[in-house]
């Protein structure tokens, strides 16, 4: 029997090498990105949605000038092309400035010779009047012609000077990285001092410009937000906030406002034409924004709840407290937490967590319905 068991034993062996070779490495375990439906929060309960037709602008614009007069010898960009700061863009003909600066260098020349003079000439009476071989009034007289070639000096310094910054300025230089907008001028034309040149627009910071009527304009405050769309993106809601407000009507009786572009995509440019809506409060009233229901978490106080706010540049979703109060046709009013503009969880909120990775379901973001307490 002892042979036996013997002779078994390097078979189980055999199986057990068999077995373990046939086992497969762990495989790394990639977690799956929840899809979400979202919507953009976009409506005031209890207010008004009024909206403006409007155009997009560059924030920062300038129109450029040469600070001095000339013949335009080159215009090295054309409109549209985007541009460096400090990028010479147009360069007026040299010459004339450049003999101004000969000119000023032998001005100065002669004068630092005068001066020379001057100063070994008071030298020499300042030892014969010590000695008392001169009146005090040669002295005197040799000192003012010592201060008026010292005078000459510093005037002719600073005419050299204005010589070099005028042939400087005979290049257009960008203030900033930009676009240039628009050429007034073409090469070979004679400009004058401050005519302008070109119109640049600084890259990035973008803004809408509108107008708003008397009737509407005290409704309207510094800091609120504007959602904006323009045609070209016709399912893109952007973010935006009034930054300005002008204090005197212009055409029909209507007040100019601007409004900041809160990150605007790529493709938006300036020049375009927008629209804004603005929600504008009702006198008396407190400011919520409408939410439906399946968006909101249970919390544990009444009048309060919680949301999940997608992070288009993280693509994470922010677990969010806020407070409501009131429902109507399925939306609750919420006056705390959220803001116009806020891309929402409008459904699975329960299976959310905070800073989690979450993508977007291929859909136009959802509009909260139409309010039975707001007008057009």
């Amino acid at each position: 029997m002892m042979r036996a068991y013997r002779s078994t034993l390097p078979y189980v062996s055999m199986a057990a090498l068999l077995i373990a070779g046939c086992e497969q490495p762990e495989q790394e375990v990639i977690p799956q990105i929840r899809a979400i439906k979202t919507y953009v929060v976009t409506e005031v309960a209890s207010a008004q949605t009024r909206k403006f037709a409007g155009q997009v602008y560059a924030t920062d614009s300038s129109t450029l000038s040469f600070q001095v007069s000339g013949n335009v010898q080159e215009m090295r960009v054309k409109q549209g092309d985007r541009v460096k700061n400090d990028q010479v863009l147009a360069v007026l003909d040299k010459q004339r400035y450049e003999l101004d600066v000969l000119s000023a260098k032998a001005e100065l020349g002669k004068a630092r010779a005068g001066l020379a003079q001057a100063v070994q000439e008071h030298s020499r009476q300042k030892t014969l009047f010590e000695k008392g071989w001169v009146a005090k009034a040669r002295l005197d007289r040799v000192q003012q012609e010592l201060d008026s070639a010292t005078s000459e000096v510093d005037f002719a310094t600073s005419k050299l000077n204005l010589a070099k910054r005028d042939l400087r300025l005979t290049g257009l230089r960008a203030p900033y990285d930009g676009t240039i907008s628009r050429k007034y001028v073409d090469a070979f034309v004679e400009v004058q001092a401050s005519q302008k040149i070109y119109e640049i627009e600084a890259l990035g910071a973008l803004e809408i410009r509108f107008d708003i009527p008397e009737t509407t304009i005290s409704r309207v405050t510094l800091g609120m937000p504007v959602t904006v769309t323009v045609p070209t993106l016709p399912n893109k809601l952007m973010r935006a906030r009034i930054t300005e407000i002008g204090s005197t009507a212009v055409t029909a009786n209507a007040f100019p406002v601007k409004a900041s572009l809160d990150d605007p995509p790529p493709q938006v440019r300036s020049g375009m034409t927008a629209e804004a809506t603005l929600s504008l409060k009702q006198d008396g009233t407190e400011s919520a924004y409408l939410m439906p229901l399946s968006a909101v978490a249970p919390a544990d106080k009444p009048g309060q709840g919680f949301i999940f706010i997608y992070d288009p540049t993280t693509q994470e979703v922010k677990k969010t407290l806020i407070k409501g109060k009131g429902a109507t046709d399925n939306l609750v009013h919420v006056y705390e937490g959220v803001t116009a503009g806020d891309i929402v969880a409008v459904a699975g909120v329960s299976f959310l967590n905070d800073g989690q990775k979450v993508k977007l379901m291929q859909q136009r973001a959802l509009a909260v319905p139409k309010s039975p307490l707001s007008t057009q």
